[in-house]
């Protein structure tokens, strides 16, 4: 047992005044955690499968809805759409996290996968802005905000449900699931997309063709719902141990806010500054990087699209592995580790990228590809163990939305302005370097959790004879601690 999990579970004893007994041991059914697990991937697999149509479709949708406008100005009026989502995200999460602290994560979900679903399905049916002039712009916009709105509450609370089922000593292993279903969906969009530019001409791609991919939202919708309603709710929402966080859970959503800021404030800037040290460079890689290559290095979209793919299918097998070491090294050395290499790697990542020939810009690919895996890995076990259980899911909506709205979301949108405005082609590579900064002075002050209980909840395992084995070293522990207090 690692030396930070015996000192908790040394003050947690000390706290109880015993020993821990079988009751105070929850022990995980393995059909429920897998069932929560798979539910959980999807809603992230759908949400991103739409981001990987939409990062590969952005040239086409300035195309289709903003047709008067330059080349560059229809591409960065798509990328202000797609940013808008982002800029409702902080409302969703101020809506569905105390939502979810009061009346269940498992029902919160549910809604989030109906609307999400919905949002990106109508898409597909909005007719060009040839036929309804000024009108397909603002319904591109509408539907794209009601994305945002239903992502404000999908990942806070899908990364609440899997920490909160997940056993202690697994639980990085279990929740990089999630975003092993982010980069799966991610995938899937972009690969349908990457074929379809393949089989279509232009001419059928701008009249149907980019539809297709968000038309495919409607059925995933139905089976992600299916699999979510037949969840059951969270062991630590049911437990909800300590009375102060029972009163707590049942205050208004302004009274829980305040509570958060006031009360929580460290932890919500450590998740802050998480969140932005993944997304600057989830988005940078998933939402610019094609448009970087298609646009500002006049490559080919198929060559472009092609690359991209080969970073995802990187991450793809790589984040779980990645997950499971965040359980035995710590998630902190594994974040600064990876934010250290993209300080020093960003530079050369990109000068590779803009190299002539297959192989310099497939390496460069695969080393953002492999830098993103570090963070992304271990952030679904970390951020939700920075709360108590009664305000995880709203403090996760407020600090990871927010952040998101303000640094990921917006990175495709600033980066492309940047490089436009300047001319110079390695203005990416300078943006990664500062979100890497940020991300090391970070690490700095957040807390250790690999292997820990959550705050505010019983410990969890995975079978019988861990329950036993904790017991057992309980009982050592508080031993130990007594014949110690004795002797002073």
């Amino acid at each position: 047992m690692p030396r930070h999990v015996r000192e908790e579970l040394a003050r947690r004893l000390r706290r109880t005044k015993r020993a821990y007994r079988k009751q105070d041991v929850q022990v995980v059914e393995k059909p429920l955690l897998k069932r929560a697990v798979g539910a959980s991937a999807l809603g992230n697999c759908m949400e991103w499968f739409d981001f990987g149509v939409y990062s590969y479709l952005a040239a086409t949708i300035g195309k289709v809805f903003f047709p008067g406008a330059s080349p560059g100005a229809q591409l960065i009026s798509s990328f202000a759409t797609f940013a808008a989502a982002f800029v409702v995200r902080p409302l969703g999460g101020l809506v569905f996290g105390p939502l979810g602290d009061r009346i269940g994560r498992q029902k919160v979900l549910a809604t989030t996968m109906i609307m999400m679903a919905a949002g990106t399905f109508s898409i597909g049916l909005i007719p060009s802005y040839a036929t309804i002039g000024m009108a397909a712009p603002i319904l591109l916009l509408i539907a794209r905000m009601v994305q945002g709105f239903s992502t404000g509450g999908e990942y806070g609370g899908a990364t609440t449900f899997v920490a909160e089922y997940s056993p202690d000593r697994r639980r990085g292993f279990l929740s990089s699931w999630l975003d092993f279903g982010t980069f799966v969906g991610y995938a899937l969009g972009s690969a349908l997309v990457t074929v379809l530019n393949i089989v279509l001409t232009d001419d059928q791609m701008l009249t149907w063709g980019w539809r297709l991919p968000f038309l495919i939202a409607g059925p995933l919708g139905v089976i992600g719902l299916y699999m979510r309603l037949k969840l059951e709710e969270s062991p630590a929402f049911q437990q909800q141990l300590d009375e102060h966080e029972k009163n707590l859970a049942q205050d208004s959503v302004g009274s829980e806010f305040k509570t958060i800021v006031r009360e929580h404030w460290r932890p919500l800037l450590v998740c802050m500054g998480l969140v932005l040290l993944y997304n600057v460079t989830n988005y940078m890689v998933t939402g610019y990087l094609p448009t970087y290559q298609t646009e500002t290095l006049d490559r080919s979209s198929t060559s472009a699209d092609v690359l991209v793919l080969i970073g995802m299918a990187w991450i793809v097998l790589l984040i779980t592995f990645l997950g499971r070491l965040s359980d035995h090294i710590g998630r902190r050395p594994l974040y600064a580790g990876a934010a250290i290499a993209m300080i020093v790697l960003a530079i050369p990542a990109f000068l590779l990228i803009k190299a002539e020939g297959t192989w310099p810009p497939v390496f460069g690919v695969l080393i953002l590809a492999t830098l993103l895996a570090c963070f992304a890995a271990p952030s679904a076990a970390t951020l939700p163990a920075l709360f108590p259980t009664a305000v995880r899911y709203a403090a996760m909506g407020i600090g990871f939305n927010f952040a998101v709205a303000a640094f990921g979301g917006t990175t495709p949108l600033f980066t492309e302005a940047l490089v436009n405005a300047t001319g110079n082609k390695l203005v990416p590579a300078y943006y990664l370097m500062v979100a890497g900064v940020i991300g090391l002075i970070t690490v700095k002050f957040l807390p250790e959790s690999a292997q820990l209980p959550l705050n505010g909840s019983q410990p969890m395992v995975g079978s019988k004879e861990e329950q036993k084995e904790l017991i057992d070293t309980s009982q050592d522990l508080y031993q130990y601690a007594k014949e110690e207090s004795s002797a002073r």
